[in-house]
């Protein structure tokens, strides 16, 4: 048996899956995020591992409901959220009770003063890094030695999420080429640490931690750690990966062309290539993959789920109590209410950039609107224009992929918003593209880290097994008599998007 752990931003889930990769049982366990301050994001690492320890004890009392005890669990593996930046004293103790997670952009100023000695489209085209630079963990070391440098003068290492897990394992401080790729200090072509950028920074490079491959075995459970979890401490631990590289092996994009949507809160769409995807007016986000000799490269739009749940708040209050008096699911009945309108709304289109724009939009200050209302509209016409809308956006993403890579016909989704029937279909149609949804739904980089611990201890000689996983459950092909319909209201998309941007 393996285990995994999806450490993601809202809470731990551990997995446990067969030698098959087949998931037996999964659990939750919460942890809080804290904000501090403008722009500041931040978690306990002590609350990670304690999320670590309770989802631990819960599965293990799950499997043993199957018969299934501890000392079946061979080894174990990590998926973890990017960006993580925990300082480390030279015994190993964590400095600060409270560390920046991924989407924390505390370092506007560091990065800015970084760019005003280097260039910024020069440091993304040897990173991959497509976020604001802020986020990227270099800058906040940088900040820890401009704001809190008593901090700063007791580290000497910086810790990602799941590497500090690892360490609180193995006793071993590594971390693997896909997490590493995140640091704004690596070179994405060179799979190494970059100088330069290191020394410009004037940080040492002795606070970067070893780079393995992901699947490279750690080491054995440390005594105390194997009795705080309850597991036999000869289990093996792979070295991990970044949750976005452990997303896409477990959703089958591990070979060059292939592709796959992931729609939650935001969406994006991935594509796995031998090349980083790179292109400094979109700036793709592209980290190493946890698969040797390939890249993870992505586009994300900022509010899809997050969109359509303002929608639900908003415009369909009624439903919620229906949902909440039936104990049905609120997303089911606006759907099946949005099915009742057909394809194209009646004329209404939904920008859907609620959460502001990106480098895919025509400017930042984009901001979301209903267009082309009259009085013959209806409610039905509003949601499946905002579900139209979201697809059109991600149309966007997918079209400056086929411009950057040989991209396959079909693509996996997976995320909530890939429950609904409809919705695929909507999307099929849209995209122009067939659209797969298979058994591995939320569970992808979960099953993604099980993989890596899998190929670490030699019970598969590969990741083609991921292959016999994912079991196709349905498929959406593009509909002959929509193609030129959705066309021709995708160049109205683009159009009132360029309008919106001026307002």
């Amino acid at each position: 048996m393996i285990i995994s752990y999806d450490l993601g931003t809202g809470g731990n889930k551990a997995s446990l899956f067969d030698t098959d990769g087949i998931e037996i049982v999964s659990v939750f366990e919460f942890y809080e995020t804290f904000y501090p301050g403008s722009g500041r994001h931040e978690q306990r690492p002590a609350d990670w591992w304690n999320a670590v320890v309770r989802s631990t004890h819960r599965l293990l009392s799950e499997a043993k409901k199957q018969g299934i005890n501890s000392e079946q669990i061979t080894c174990l593996a990590i998926s973890g959220h990017s960006l993580g930046c925990v300082p480390l004293d030279t015994d190993g103790n964590v400095l600060r009770q409270t560390t920046p997670i991924w989407s924390d952009r505390r370092a506007e100023a560091e990065a800015a003063a970084f760019f005003e000695h280097f260039d910024p489209d020069e440091w993304y085209m040897r990173t991959g890094n497509g976020f604001p630079a802020a986020h990227y963990t270099l800058f906040k070391i940088l900040w820890y030695k401009n704001n809190e440098p008593e901090i700063f003068a007791k580290t000497a290492k910086i810790a990602g999420t799941k590497d500090y897990i690892n360490y609180c394992l193995t006793g071993v401080l590594a971390t693997d080429y896909s997490y590493a790729s995140g640091l704004g200090a690596y070179r994405l072509t060179d799979w190494a640490y970059d100088e330069e950028l290191i020394r410009l920074s004037g940080l040492s490079p002795a606070l970067f931690p070893k780079i393995v491959p992901a699947t490279e075995i750690l080491g054995s459970l440390k005594i105390q750690a194997a009795e705080e979890l309850g597991l036999s401490p000869q289990t093996l631990i792979a070295a991990g990966g970044v949750d976005n590289s452990c997303m896409a092996l477990g959703a089958g994009s591990f070979q060059s062309g292939r592709l796959y949507a992931s729609l939650g809160s935001s969406s994006w769409i991935a594509v796995s290539d031998s090349k980083p995807l790179l292109d400094v007016r979109l700036k793709p986000y592209v980290f190493t993959h946890v698969v040797p000799e390939q890249f993870a490269s992505a586009l994300a739009i900022f509010s899809s789920g997050t969109t359509f749940r303002w929608v639900r708040d908003q415009l369909c209050r009624d439903l919620l109590a229906q949902a909440d008096r039936e104990q049905s699911d609120v997303y089911e009945l606006m759907i099946a209410e949005a099915e009742q309108s057909p394809p194209g709304a009646n004329g209404v289109l939904f920008n859907p950039t609620l959460g502001g724009g990106s480098a895919l939009d025509p400017g930042p200050n984009i901001r979301g609107a209903f267009l082309g209302l009259d009085l013959s509209h209806t409610r039905s016409d509003l949601i499946r224009a905002a579900m139209e809308g979201i697809a059109l956006n991600l149309r966007i993403v997918l079209d400056a992929f086929r411009k950057l890579s040989r991209v396959q016909s079909r693509m996996n989704v997976v995320g909530g918003g890939a429950k609904s029937r409809f919705w695929r279909q909507i999307y099929a149609d849209v995209l122009q593209m067939e659209i797969e949804k298979t058994n591995i739904g939320q569970e992808a980089a979960a099953l993604g880290a099980a993989a890596l611990a899998a190929v670490g201890t030699g019970l598969w000689n590969d990741f083609s097994p991921i292959d016999a996983v994912l079991t196709m459950e349905d498929r959406q092909v593009p509909q002959k008599q929509l193609i030129e319909q959705y066309a021709d209201l995708f160049i109205r998309f683009q159009q009132d998007a360029q309008w919106l941007a001026q307002r």
